[in-house]
C-alpha cells in the first residue's frame, strides 16, 4: 500500500452489483449509507443486523442467509469484507484481487483498495470525508461539522 492518501472519486453505483460479506453493525452502517446510491446490494451472512433485515423486507437489499462461498464473488463490481473474522476478510481480499474486484476490508486498512468515507448528503450535494483509514473519530467530527455548516447555510 502506498503512503499517499487515496483520491476521492465519485462513481455512479446505480447499476453496480455490490456485495457485503458479513451482516453485523459495520455492514449495516455502511449499507444504510450506500443504499440510496446503489440499486443492487447483496449481503451474504448467516445472520444480519436488524436494519439490514428491514432493508431486505422493503426489497432494497438482498440477503443470502449462509456463510460466504467463493462463487458469491462472480459478476460482482465491488465487495465489502465486513465479517468478524480477520482471516476470512483477508482471504476474501485475496480472491477479489485475483478477480480484479475492488474490495474494502473493515478489519485491515492495508487490504483495502478503497476507503468508505463519511458521507454528507443534502439534496444533490454529496461530500465524502476520509482520514485515510487511520482516524475514524476525526473523520466523523469533520463530517459532523460539515453537516452543521450546510444546515446553517440552508444548503
Amino acid at each position: 500500500m502506498s503512503d499517499r492518501p487515496f483520491f476521492p472519486l465519485y462513481l455512479d453505483l446505480s447499476d453496480k452489483d455490490i456485495l457485503f460479506i458479513g451482516g453485523g453493525t459495520i455492514a449495516a452502517r455502511r449499507i444504510n449509507v450506500l443504499h440510496p446510491f446503489a440499486d443492487r446490494i447483496t449481503v451474504v451472512a448467516p445472520e444480519a443486523d436488524r436494519s439490514i433485515f428491514k432493508l431486505t423486507e422493503s426489497g432494497d437489499v438482498s440477503w443470502i442467509m449462509r456463510e460466504f462461498e467463493e462463487e458469491d464473488l462472480e459478476d460482482r463490481d465491488i465487495v465489502f469484507a465486513v465479517t468478524n473474522d480477520k482471516e476470512l476478510n483477508a482471504l476474501i481480499a485475496e480472491k477479489c484481487r485475483r478477480k480484479g474486484i475492488p474490495v474494502n476490508v473493515s478489519s485491515d486498512r492495508e487490504l483495502c483498495d478503497f476507503y468508505f468515507p463519511g458521507i454528507v448528503k443534502q439534496g444533490n450535494t454529496v461530500i465524502g470525508v476520509s482520514a485515510s483509514g487511520e482516524d475514524h473519530k476525526k473523520a466523523r467530527r469533520v463530517r459532523e461539522r460539515i453537516e452543521g455548516v450546510l444546515t446553517e447555510e440552508g444548503i
